[in-house]
């Protein structure tokens, strides 16, 4: 599991430090949240790289969603008497999925906030921040303790410190520029 972490990491830094980097380099302060809105030729990279994003975005869903399937399972088998079976989980998970409400909040939140960005930003430092930066440094250190000061010990504590710091300057950021577009915001503008 962890050679697959550490692979996964390893792919999700070369696919965005880049990205990230020449954004920058190339729009300076002037990018936006989603780079692929500043960018403005050629069509055919742009309508390549949204497509990358929805592919992107349909297989994190799924692995997100894995929790609820399986509440929803659960609760299925255990309060309604269901069979545990591979049709319960086919009609389960398909119904959850195609449940409109969902995707059709987010989209209305998109569509009428222009700073979608930045509340991305002041939510996930309070949820994605601490579940994946330090929350697993302080499970490996409470069940592995290794020894005081060895270099598995130090950086385990640099990553919680600097996940620490991430939970608390994400929001702040966010919020930030939150209130800077509000200053000038207008629905569906």
């Amino acid at each position: 599991m962890l050679k697959g972490v550490i692979i996964a990491y390893v792919v999700v830094a070369l696919c965005y430090f880049p990205v990230a980097i020449v954004g920058y380099w190339v729009f300076g302060n002037n990018v936006d949240d989603n780079i692929l809105i500043t960018l403005n030729r050629p069509n055919w990279l742009i309508a390549m790289a949204n497509m990358m994003v929805v592919i992107h975005v349909i297989g994190s869903y799924q692995i997100y969603a894995m929790p609820v399937f399986n509440m929803i399972e659960t609760m299925l088998v255990k309060k309604l008497q269901f069979t545990p079976e591979l049709t319960l989980r086919l009609i389960a998970r398909s119904v959850y999925q195609f449940l409109p409400h969902f995707a059709a909040f987010t989209m209305f939140v998109g569509m009428t906030f222009p700073f979608f960005g930045a509340l991305l930003g002041f939510f996930g430092g309070f949820a994605l921040a601490p579940t994946t930066f330090f929350l697993p440094c302080i499970m490996w250190l409470a069940i592995y303790k290794p020894r005081r000061f060895s270099l598995s010990w130090i950086t385990n504590w640099i990553c919680i410190i600097l996940g620490v710091l991430l939970v608390v300057l994400s929001p702040i950021g966010g919020l930030r520029h939150i209130i800077i577009m509000a200053r000038t915001y207008e629905f569906y503008s």
